[in-house]
């Protein structure tokens, strides 16, 4: 009873990532280390967001956020009573955002947008993490480790929002048509925390740091100037470069937390901050034709409560609530959300060494108004706008 209860939170945490500040998608949990004895997991699902909206010139926006999926797989080891180790590998960040545009003359009744759209982004990425950890004999813990992540992406820019206010010629000049590759980079951070736990209550504690990893990205910058528009005179090339563009993926701090409330019932929760306002990406062409950078992000904290409880010897349910405020209603269009409010619902199948969760989440996401810094302003404003995620995570015991 004991195991299958205090299991829940190492089980939800992750069981289906959605849209959170920044481009994450999974909270870099460390739930598998504090399993008992041997244990390996595996969860994958995927994710349904609808962003869409209109720009401020009546245009629809159109759908502009991508499905996704994801896979998980974690292995912990316990070598003695006190020292125990794990390995995790998952997918925390990620982007695939696309506004369509319309070919030929803008017809108001089809979707895509005349200042947005063809502006595009996707960032893929992949941590590997070695944790080990200590056990005290006063109920605390202290545990620790690295992290390599592997990480690419590319962003273009298109749109009216892009052109050169200066130039006579409506839509025409600026960065519009300007393209960034970065190429694949593996780069190593650290992690290190300390828990507390009282078994008998099913208790746990656990604070997290996750450093930031700093990524050197073998960078080509294209940018292609029309200086009529869609007139006579031909495109001409502004940018064409290679060079290095350093990014770092942001640090953060994770409190978790559960205890037992009554018999077969548990309560558990987590507030994470991320420090987004760290993440830039300032390629060396961009940076020196705009003066900036392409990404301006706004740090985040999100809470998260839920009520896990065992029906019979084999199953058991759980609901939590997500919540994270809502910062500045401008956003970057490459992140074109502001704050969440979600539900997670899970069951839990348990027999044997065996276990099996599949989870559903909704999530409502907050409204906002992409803006391109030329000038600050809104370009578009994305409203009522939500996700659905499912999920599935095996965990066998061993």
């Amino acid at each position: 009873m004991k195991f299958a209860i205090t299991s829940m939170a190492a089980l939800l945490a992750g069981t289906a990532p959605l849209l959170a500040g920044g481009i994450e998608r999974a909270p870099q949990s460390l739930n598998a280390l504090f399993e008992s004895g041997n244990y390996v997991e595996l969860s994958f699902g995927g994710v349904d967001p609808e962003v869409k909206g209109t720009d401020t010139l009546g245009f629809n926006t159109g759908d502009v956020a991508q499905g996704y999926g994801f896979v998980g797989l974690s292995y912990k080891h316990q070598f003695n009573e006190s020292f125990s180790g794990a390995i995790i590998i998952e997918q925390p960040f990620g982007a695939d955002i696309l506004y369509p545009s319309q070919p030929g003359v803008p017809d108001p009744n089809i979707d895509g947008s005349v200042l947005l759209g063809g502006t595009a982004a996707r960032v893929d990425s992949t941590t590997f993490t070695a944790l080990g950890r200590y056990k005290m004999p006063n109920n605390f813990s202290v545990h620790g480790g690295i992290r390599g992540s592997r990480a690419d992406g590319s962003v273009t820019l298109n749109g009216c929002a892009y052109s050169d206010p200066r130039v006579p010629t409506p839509c025409a000049g600026g960065v519009q048509g300007y393209n960034v590759d970065l190429d694949s980079d593996t780069a190593v951070g650290w992690v290190a925390g300390v828990a507390w736990e009282r078994p008998e209550i099913a208790a746990r504690v656990s604070l997290t740091y996750n450093s930031d990893i700093e990524h050197e990205f073998r960078t080509r910058e294209t940018l292609v100037i029309d200086p009529d528009g869609p007139g006579p005179i031909p495109v001409v090339p502004a940018i064409a470069s290679t060079s290095t563009t350093r990014v770092s993926t942001p640090e953060s701090w994770n409190l978790e937390f559960q205890t037992g409330v009554a018999q077969d019932t548990l309560v558990f929760g987590s507030v994470r901050w991320v420090e987004w306002s760290s993440f830039r990406v300032d390629p060396v062409a961009f940076v020196g034709a705009t003066g900036g950078g392409l990404v301006d992000l706004e740090d985040t904290t999100t809470y998260s409560l839920g009520v896990g409880r065992k029906f019979t010897e084999t199953w058991s349910g759980s609901a939590s609530f997500t919540f994270e405020k809502k910062g500045d209603d401008l956003v970057s269009p490459l992140a074109p959300t502001n704050g969440r409010r979600g539900i997670t619902l899970a069951a839990i199948y348990n027999q044997g060494p065996l276990r099996v969760t599949t989870g559903i989440n909704y999530t409502k996401v907050g409204d906002a108004s992409p803006e391109t810094g030329t000038p600050d302003e809104a370009r578009a404003r994305m409203e009522n706008n939500d996700a659905i995620g499912v999920g599935i995570r095996i965990g066998y015991s061993f």
